[in-house]
């Protein structure tokens, strides 16, 4: 069930002044959880305990914090899976898909010459990432798709034979 929040929330000082109005996202300091654990049980309500992804995998991947946000559509007859990779190359990007299991793997260089410098502030992600998704139904792997574009990676798998969506008539 989706759940509706404001757009937008106004932030205010103690005498009552408006200072800035910034993304209602700022405000959801639990979504991060939330994705960890959606990650380490998967979305099933009573997720099985015999583990589809190396539980090693799982904790120990993203360790500069860079963990690209997805986006997992469920159409007729494919799956789209869209993923926010900016400043990652596509010679630099391995996807793969196994046991249902979409793994986006990447990394973003590292300026030598930037290294050396003294930051103030260094909020830019650098280095290796990997996410691994879940998928809703079964996919045909071989016929598989991958574009990248404006930092947008999307991966289209057809959904196997038996695994595409019916609409049942309720009587």
């Amino acid at each position: 069930m989706a759940r509706k929040s404001k757009q937008e929330v106004r932030v205010t000082s103690k005498g009552g002044q408006s200072q800035a109005i910034v993304p209602a996202r700022v405000f959801r300091p639990f979504e991060e959880f939330d994705r960890l654990f959606e990650r380490f049980f998967g979305r099933e309500p009573m997720p099985s305990f015999a583990w589809r992804r190396p539980l090693w995998d799982e904790l120990t991947e993203a360790p500069e914090g860079r963990l690209p946000g997805v986006d997992v559509i469920d159409r007729d007859e494919k799956i789209v899976v869209r993923a926010e990779v900016p400043g990652v190359d596509k010679e630099s990007l391995d996807v793969s898909v196994s046991d249902n299991v979409l793994t986006i793997k990447g990394s973003v260089s590292r300026d030598e010459k930037e290294e050396t410098a003294d930051y103030y502030r260094r909020e830019i992600a650098r280095g290796a990432f990997s996410r691994r998704v879940t998928l809703p139904a079964s996919v045909d792997a071989s016929k598989a798709d991958a574009v990248l574009k404006d930092g947008v990676l999307e991966v289209t798998l057809p959904k196997a034979e038996g695994s595409t969506r019916h609409s049942i008539k309720v009587q």
